[in-house]
């Protein structure tokens, strides 16, 4: 399960990445990426929350990587608050490699496409900003 999930989000971190030119961008991210984990039942179980946020989370890899953690390491007792009570063992398989097929196709071509507006004076410059202000 959690080489299936680094498969899959690992890749959509590449993606979001070069979407943005500076590193200031990625705060945004991180900032929905908190929502994101806030709502896939991580913290508390995900039957809690309404039925539109339920579907939204089912959607995205982080829950299905919970519930397979959830399946591996909690009791079978545990599995009373998941959505129909089933650990429901290949969703999360199914879902991971789509995802994970998905970003595998997507994260080369948009990383190229932004090398491609990069030249190599440009990142050295950026480079040599970088370490006046750090030293």
């Amino acid at each position: 399960m959690l080489v299936l999930g680094l498969l899959a989000t690992l890749p959509l971190g590449a993606v979001l990445g070069s979407l943005f030119p500076s590193a200031r961008g990625l705060g945004l991210i991180q900032l929905q990426f908190l929502g994101v984990i806030g709502i896939s039942g991580i913290f508390y179980p995900l039957t809690a929350l309404p039925e539109w946020l339920q579907w939204i989370a089912q959607v995205l890899p982080v829950y299905w990587m919970g519930l397979g953690m959830r399946s591996a390491l909690l009791p079978d007792a545990a599995v009373a608050v998941e959505v129909g009570e089933s650990w429901r063992h290949l969703e999360p398989v199914g879902v991971l490699g789509a995802w994970a097929v998905l970003g595998l196709l997507l994260a080369p071509v948009l990383l190229r496409r932004m090398a491609r507006g990069e030249s190599g004076s440009s990142v050295a410059a950026r480079r040599a900003r970088a370490l006046q202000r750090v030293g």
